[in-house]
């Protein structure tokens, strides 16, 4: 019941990032800077986002390594998503894209960790005017399919 949970938690974050809206840190809560420094200190943010459920998502490199860590408004680190080589995904991960989405390619990768330390892996590809985002679990079992529109980035 608790895996329920916490990938019904993962789902909704990962899906709230379409929604987001660019903000400056002097509209971020003091609780999530504190926080974020305290997790990654010394690091520098390239960009905060505010989420559609309120919270916040910020943007940085660690080690040259793109990465973003989302906050909920109290300062709790939620899930941190770290971009990765595609060839470091579980092999299941590009079977199912290529028996899913014939002619299609995997375009970036990403490794999310949750805050009880929960793995899953993104796969980004693009196929005609969509970006579509696929959410598989630790084994590369798939998930959930996320839909953006590259023009207005619709979800479905």
């Amino acid at each position: 019941m608790k895996s329920i949970i916490i990938t019904s938690a993962i789902i909704a974050l990962s899906t709230s990032s379409a929604s987001a809206q660019k903000v400056k840190e002097t509209e971020v809560p003091k609780a999530i800077i504190s926080s974020f420094q305290t997790h990654f200190k010394g690091v520098k943010v390239d960009a905060w986002d505010k989420e559609k459920n309120g919270e916040f998502e910020v943007e940085f490199k660690m080690n040259k390594v793109e990465m973003s860590a989302n906050f909920s408004n109290d300062g709790t680190l939620m899930e941190t998503e770290e971009e990765i080589a595609i060839s470091t995904l579980p092999k299941s991960v590009e079977e199912y894209v290529i028996k899913n989405y014939l002619g299609s390619k995997i375009e970036e990768a990403a490794k999310i960790t949750d805050a009880s330390g929960k793995i899953t892996y993104e796969a980004e590809i693009e196929k005609g005017k969509e970006e579509i985002e696929l959410i598989f679990d630790a084994n590369g079992q798939f998930v959930k399919k996320m839909v953006e529109a590259k023009d207005d980035k619709k979800k479905d």
